[in-house]
């Protein structure tokens, strides 16, 4: 297992260099140059020549990318001047929020598919299944913000019990002093999620039921609920662990229509503003968060699979 994981991280350390390269090339390649499209096309000659010096622009490429690693390293993603701020002060506000909206959203649907999964597998073409099926096709067919504009509809406007707009508070804790307003986020959130993970989750434990191990422990009188429990469930967990891990980059690119429709403040929604204003150094600060996201998804997904099924390890 030593030996997979180490594996697994120095294929993952050599995509996040290529990852830092990518970007780098992004960057070289903003309309006009750097300077005058981070400091703004009104920027006079001396101007441009004083941001490259203090830039390291006007050195070699190599030296330029050399020290965009070493900027990185010690958490320097650039400065916005639109923002007057570092990228970095802006994520570390943002990220918490996403971590929270997604984070809560994602745990639920994964607790609420499981067993609505596995109950579609054993009870297959029964009225549970027709049932399930139908509102997972109805959830899956429905982009999130008709979903979300439904739930204002009904919760904020016709019954008015919940309100249509999400916490603004800056920090999590304001967020969670306001539980009513994270309601319709959240659930907008799972129930898309839900309905992409229950799919996944029925037609592996429809795969698993039909394995010699589950036929072998009821035959060998194994009580149902623990054939179900110790068998089919942990068998079937593995494409969900691969959903999940391949997720983790969702924390900060799915919720961009939730935040936009229920004005919440995340990092999808920042991504947005920066790209309406050309703010380049956080459009390319928050790639580069999306991107190590989704590696270190990958190697948690890898590493969950190999969890739960030991053959991985040694293919």
């Amino acid at each position: 297992m030593i030996g997979f994981i180490v594996r697994r991280i120095g294929q993952a350390i050599i995509v996040l260099l290529g990852l830092t390269l990518l970007v780098f090339v992004m960057e070289h390649l903003l309309p006009g140059n750097i300077a005058r499209a981070i400091i703004g096309p009104r920027a006079t000659g001396p101007e441009i020549a004083a941001f490259n010096r203090a830039n390291d622009l006007d050195r070699s490429v190599l030296y330029q990318y050399a020290h965009y690693l070493n900027q990185l390293i010690h958490g320097n993603l650039g400065f916005s001047y639109t923002l007057n701020r570092s990228v970095w002060n802006v994520l570390k506000a943002e990220v918490p929020r996403d971590l929270l909206l997604v984070g809560t959203s994602i745990a639920l649907a994964v607790l609420i598919a499981v067993p609505v999964g596995v109950s579609q597998a054993v009870k297959r073409n029964g009225l549970v299944d027709y049932a399930a099926t139908s509102v997972s096709f109805l959830l899956y067919s429905m982009p999130s913000f008709a979903l979300g504009l439904i739930l204002i509809q009904v919760f904020a406007i016709q019954f008015a019990i919940l309100p249509p707009e999400a916490p603004q508070s800056a920090g999590v804790l304001g967020l969670l002093a306001h539980p009513s307003g994270f309601v319709l986020p959240v659930a907008t959130l799972t129930l898309s999620v839900y309905a992409l993970f229950s799919r996944y989750m029925r037609s592996s434990a429809i795969d698993a039921l039909a394995q010699d191990y589950i036929r072998t422990a009821r035959a060998k009188g194994l009580p149902e609920h623990l054939v179900l429990w110790r068998h089919l469930v942990r068998n079937s967990l593995v494409p969900i662990a691969t959903l999940v891990g391949l997720s983790l980059p969702a924390v900060f690119t799915f919720g961009l229509v939730v935040e936009q429709l229920f004005n919440f403040p995340g990092v999808g929604l920042q991504y947005f503003t920066s790209a309406t204003q050309t703010d380049y150094p956080t459009m390319l600060g928050i790639t580069l968060l999306v991107g190590v996201a989704t590696v270190a998804g990958s190697l948690l997904a890898d590493l969950a699979y190999a969890a739960l099924d030991p053959r991985v390890r040694f293919s």
